[in-house]
């Protein structure tokens, strides 16, 4: 099964929502401040979520583990 390039954006989005949940979570456990762990979760997005969807595309180019 090959993803097209819309699923990997939506997989992409679906994730970052999560996990940026869940850096905000760890941060403000870390920091206890809400304006600290909202700064750092939002930072977050915007780096990941590029290098999410360049991780997704690019195993679509590795073979391994396809049958």
């Amino acid at each position: 099964m090959i993803s097209t390039r819309k699923r990997s954006f939506v997989k992409t989005i679906s994730w970052r929502a999560l996990a940026t949940f869940d850096t905000f979570v760890i941060s403000y456990l870390i920091t206890g401040e809400l304006a600290w762990a909202s700064a750092i979760a939002s930072l977050e997005v915007f780096t990941k979520v590029g290098l999410y969807y360049l991780h997704e595309r690019g195993w679509e180019k590795i073979k391994f583990g396809l049958k």
